[in-house]
């Protein structure tokens, strides 16, 4: 959540000193709750809006004045674009082997490596 507010240009955004308190935007539900009256209040008497703050205003019916001037949409650019998994080359999908299990011959098989052990070692008690 992020606080919309009007703060004085010599002062830092960290001091908490606001003039005034336009309202709150939700980046993560894209939802911006603003007091249009006191914005349009505040840009008509030469407050300068970020170009953040300009867009959000301008999507919840803000005017701006025309000394506002929104930079064009930027697009972040990759840095790796040929290791993204839609630009790596198509593989052919190897045959897969018929694997096709053979019945155990013997009762030892069946029951596993564990068995067969334990089967040796009572083989060696009884000799």
């Amino acid at each position: 959540m992020f606080r919309i507010v009007v703060q004085e240009s010599r002062l830092t955004p960290t001091s908490g000193k606001v003039v005034a308190n336009l309202g709150s935007y939700d980046p993560h539900g894209k939802v911006a709750i603003l007091d249009k009256e006191k914005a349009a209040f505040y840009l008509e008497h030469g407050a300068r809006p970020s170009d953040r703050a300009a867009r959000l205003l301008q999507g919840e019916g803000v005017k701006l004045p025309k000394w506002v001037s929104l930079s064009e949409s930027k697009e972040g650019k990759l840095r790796n674009p040929e290791k993204l998994r839609k630009n790596q080359p198509k593989e052919a999908n190897p045959e897969q082997p018929d694997v096709e299990r053979e019945a155990p011959a013997s009762a030892e098989e069946a029951q596993g490596p564990e068995a067969a052990a334990e089967a040796d070692t009572e083989t060696k008690e009884e000799a």
